[in-house]
Parts: C-alpha cells; sequence; structure tokens
C-alpha cells in the first residue's frame, strides 16, 4: 500500500467493479440480493477501491461497520464471507469497509465522507434518510452512485487492534442437557434458547410449548362453598391495601365452613385444592423453593425456613459481608419460571437480617426448568456472609505540618472511630513527617508490634513533595493499587506487606464524612482487598451525592 498518512481523495469513479463491468455487477447484484439495492452498488464501488490496495498474494479478512447492504458486496467480490468468518460485521452505524492482512492487522479502510456529497444531492439525501424511501428518485441516485464511484470516500491505511486479531472460534461445544442440542459451552450451563433467548413465540427449552403440554398439570378447582373439608393447594394471600399483606391461607390448610366468607372478601370465589396423583413432570412451587435455597446458600446463611407465599427468604446466620457471585446469580435468573433476589453485594449485614429470596414463578415448575435452573448452580453456593476479622490496627499520620504540631491531628480519631465501630482494636499509631526514611521506618516499626491492618493518612497527592509511598515501598510494602474510581477517595492506595493489609487514605477523610475508605475497610476485613478489575468495577455508584444528611450505608453510594 501506497498511501500518505491519513485519507487520501479519489478523483475518478472505477469503470469496473472487480471482475464485473457496472452493469454486470449491478444485474449480479439483484440477483445475490433480491434487488440491486443503491447500497449494494456504492458497496460495490467502495470494496474494489480497497481490494486495489491489498497486494497480490496477501490472505485478508474484511469488517464491515454497518449490517445494511455493504457486507454483501463484500461477500459478492472477496472470499470473504460471514459463514467462514472472514468477514466480520461491527455494527457501528457507518457506512464503511475495511480489508486488512490477515497476519498484520495492516490495511485499508474506505468511508462513504459527507463533506464530498455536495455534488450529489440524491446520494446525500438517500444517506441522510431526508426523504421517505418512496419519495426518493431511485433512478437518479443510481445515476450518481455510478458517476460518484469510490470518490466520495475516504481511503485510510488502518491497523487492527491486537484483541481483534486471529480466528473466531467456536470453543468448547457441549450438549445442551435441557434440549439435547449443540452448543457453544462458554454461553452457560444450557444453551441460549434454553435460557428464554430464542426469537420464537411459544418456545421454551429448545422445544414447542405445545409439544411440552406447558398448560401445566392437571389441577382440581372448586367454589368457595364446594372447598368446605379440601386442603388448599398453594397460600392464598390477602391484601390491606396500606395496611398489611401476607398468607390469610397455608398450603395444606384445610377449609372449613367459616372460611368461605373470607374467601370471598378476599375475591376467592374459586379455589384450586390438593388432588392424588399428581403428573411427576412438575414440580410445586413451595417444594422448588426450598431445593432452590439450599443450592443457592453459602457459608453464613440460614435457608431453613418455611416457604411463604412460593417464596423462601435467606437470612444472615452470622455477622459479616454479604457477597455474592453475580455473573452466576444473573445465568440462574436467566432460566425462565426461577428467580433470586437478594441485598446489593458487598453490604455489611447482621446476624438475622433478610439477604435473599427466592422462588418458582408459576405454581408448578417444570422437572426440566428445575434442572436447568440446578445446572447453575453446580459450582457451587451463590450467596455468603463472610466474617469480618477484628484485626490489630496501627494508624500512621504522614505529614511535616501536623508531626510540628502547626495543624492539629484530626485523622487519628476519625480512622479510629471507624476501625473500632468493626470491633477492630486500635493497637499502634504514629505521627511522621513528609521524610521518605522517617515514613519507612514507622512503617516498621508497628510491623513489628504486631500490626495486622496498617492504615496510613495523607501524603498520597499528586504533590512530588508527597513521599509516603516510597516510604511504603522502602518498608517492603507491595503490590500497591494507587487511584480509585470513587470520590471522594480516588488517591486511595491498597498493597500489603506480608500477610498485613494497607490502605492509604487521603486527605478528603478530613472533610467528608463518608469516603472510599467506607466501602473498601469492611472487604478488606472479610479478607477481599479489592483487585485492580475490582476497584475499576466501583466506578459505577462509586460518586457520592454529598446530601446534606448522610444515610450510608443506605443510599446508593459504592453499590
Amino acid at each position: 500500500m501506497n498511501l500518505p498518512e491519513g485519507s487520501s481523495a479519489l478523483s475518478y469513479a472505477s469503470p469496473v467493479i472487480g471482475p464485473y463491468t457496472i452493469d454486470e455487477f449491478i444485474a449480479a447484484a439483484a440477483r445475490f440480493h433480491g434487488y440491486a439495492a443503491p447500497g449494494l452498488i456504492l458497496g460495490g464501488f467502495m470494496v474494489h477501491e480497497a481490494k486495489s490496495h491489498i497486494p497480490e498474494g496477501i490472505l485478508f479478512d474484511a469488517i464491515s461497520e454497518t449490517a445494511w447492504c455493504l457486507p454483501d458486496a463484500v461477500q459478492m467480490l472477496t472470499p470473504c464471507t460471514v459463514g467462514n468468518g472472514w468477514l466480520r460485521i461491527f455494527n457501528l452505524g457507518l457506512y464503511a469497509v475495511s480489508l486488512f492482512d490477515k497476519h498484520t492487522g495492516k490495511g485499508v479502510r474506505v468511508a462513504v465522507e459527507t463533506a464530498r456529497l455536495d455534488p450529489y444531492p440524491t446520494i446525500r439525501e438517500w444517506l441522510f434518510k431526508l426523504k421517505p424511501k418512496r419519495e426518493q428518485d431511485s433512478d437518479r441516485l443510481r445515476v450518481e452512485i455510478r458517476t460518484a464511484g469510490a470518490t466520495i470516500c475516504s481511503v485510510t491505511e488502518i491497523s487492527l487492534r491486537p484483541e481483534f486479531m486471529g480466528g473466531r472460534g467456536k470453543g468448547a461445544i457441549a450438549a445442551c442437557p435441557s434440549c439435547g442440542q449443540a452448543y457453544p459451552a462458554r454461553d452457560g450451563s444450557v444453551c441460549r434458547s434454553c435460557r428464554g433467548e430464542s426469537p420464537y413465540a411459544g418456545w421454551i427449552g429448545g422445544h414447542d410449548r405445545r409439544e411440552l403440554g406447558f398448560e401445566g398439570p392437571r389441577l382440581r378447582i372448586v367454589t368457595a362453598e364446594q372447598a368446605v373439608g379440601e386442603k388448599a393447594l398453594h397460600d392464598m394471600t390477602c391484601i390491606e391495601p396500606g395496611e398489611s399483606k401476607d398468607a390469610a391461607f397455608a398450603r395444606g390448610q384445610v377449609l372449613d365452613v367459616g372460611d368461605v366468607c373470607r374467601l370471598q372478601r378476599m375475591g376467592r370465589f374459586e379455589v384450586y385444592v390438593e388432588e392424588d396423583g399428581q403428573d411427576g413432570t412438575w414440580v410445586h412451587e413451595d417444594d422448588a423453593a426450598r431445593v432452590m435455597a439450599r443450592a443457592l446458600a453459602g457459608e453464613g446463611i440460614d435457608c431453613s425456613g418455611d416457604p411463604r407465599e412460593g417464596k423462601i427468604t435467606m437470612v444472615a446466620e452470622r455477622s459479616g459481608l454479604f457477597c455474592v457471585r453475580e455473573a452466576a446469580l444473573e445465568e440462574f435468573n436467566a432460566i425462565p419460571g426461577v428467580m433470586c433476589a437478594t441485598r446489593h453485594a458487598f453490604s455489611v449485614v447482621e446476624k438475622g437480617q433478610q439477604v435473599a429470596a427466592t422462588r418458582a414463578i408459576p405454581l408448578y415448575l417444570e422437572r426440566n426448568v428445575m434442572a436447568d435452573a440446578m445446572r447453575v448452580l453446580e459450582d457451587g453456593p451463590v450467596v455468603e456472609v463472610r466474617p469480618l476479622r477484628k484485626r490489630r490496627v496501627g494508624i500512621l499520620v504522614t505529614g511535616t505540618e501536623v508531626f510540628q504540631g502547626l495543624v492539629d491531628d484530626r485523622f487519628i480519631p476519625i480512622i479510629s472511630a471507624k476501625v473500632e465501630a468493626f470491633g477492630c482494636p486500635v493497637a499502634a499509631t504514629d505521627i511522621v513527617p513528609d521524610d521518605r526514611e522517617r515514613i519507612g521506618a514507622a512503617v516498621r516499626g508497628m510491623l513489628a508490634r504486631g500490626v495486622e491492618l496498617l492504615v496510613t493518612t495523607a501524603g498520597l497527592s499528586v504533590d512530588p513533595g508527597d513521599v509516603t509511598r516510597l516510604g511504603l515501598a522502602d518498608a517492603g510494602v507491595e503490590n500497591m493499587r494507587y487511584g480509585t474510581p470513587i470520590l471522594p477517595g480516588a488517591m486511595t492506595l491498597l498493597a500489603n506487606v506480608g500477610e498485613v493489609d494497607v490502605i492509604g487514605v487521603p486527605a478528603c477523610a478530613l472533610y467528608f464524612k463518608t469516603t472510599s475508605f467506607d466501602i473498601l475497610l469492611p472487604r478488606v476485613l472479610a479478607g477481599m482487598s479489592p483487585s485492580r478489575r475490582d476497584l475499576a468495577r466501583l466506578g459505577h455508584g462509586g460518586m457520592c451525592m454529598q446530601c446534606k444528611r448522610c444515610t450510608f450505608p443506605k443510599c446508593p453510594f459504592g453499590k
């Protein structure tokens, strides 16, 4: 390719498109595409232009930046197709196509440039949809496209990003345990169709609902008067608007004469009652909830309660940090017919607090759907409560102005109050000037006194005079993660020295009641000091609203 850096303007329209004359290409396009779409004709000129910049003998791939018409031009004029994976469609909504060397990623991008459309008003009308299709002058449009060809396009040298190089492999293939069909194992424990993503109406589990008899098991329904002496098939809820919502009748409860009037006041003029010999292909909502709750609940979670209105509520068996395997929870909830709702992950909970709940959506759940939901949970529980370890804390304040007494220290009482709220005793405190050697020595001194969590304060800004991080490094502190996408607290530092965790708290903690320290401290105490990737996720919800009356943690901050 001999292109100058940047874009080149073409000064003429090619008289041919690949192996075709223009008229032959238009006829071939009509056969391939169904009709000679203007976008396909223009795409032919663009692909022909791109190919002219690829040296003979080079194996190339293609990218189309629109899903409309242009991919068909690539498939007509090159060996690249969607099926063989050499043509990839990144639907950016741009009328542009690229061809590039399979091995080096270097090639050219041809794109329609709006600045070059002034001589071609009908092309502009078509591209910008300035007129409805029925009002466009199709004949004039084709004439302008034949005249303009690729001269309305820029041609730019490109180099593909490394992550987009290489083949488009399917990865491991598995047989879906629900429908039995082959699917990419990376999609999860069942295929995407069985997870409810099928585009077909009435389709579940890879089969038509009618084949499965999706109307449900045979149920017996009687009038409220006829229900006397019968057992209720499910909990029946009574709602008093603004006052209460609870099960007025429980599953298996024998209904008597006195219940008839109450049922009718609730709007229950017909009642489903138990019947022997239910089809074994169905699972009652209560039984499904018990099984799912036991599989969802991990350490520190009690799910032993009885179902209420078809739902099992899980509670914390101990105080600690509530943790959720979010990807597994999402996959579980993608199975049609089941659900689990939880508190926010990384919430600090007290023993006895409700943390999650699960249930089947229908009264009776198909057993094969139940099996799909349980396969998602084969890798282990989804929710747990981790205990917060009561660590011996050392607080190191850095700052010459504080060391010399020019400014009263407020960090030690602030940090002490926060760690003591989690039962962590303050084992050592120290104030040192902004001196690298003094900081390193102070850290080593605290480690010698058995500190299990070291909290350093101040000296973490971008000011070149702030040497706290250098002193920490001198004392053996490693794995520093400096900077978090949390406000206030962007310049927070996380690290460790051996088994001792280190948290560097920036000066904003002197002014703001709630900062990144309040979000990160419980995770560190639970043995879950965040990785760089974990910290990156905290940017979503990491902006404190600085409310006049702070209600943290009962607010969106850090969630």
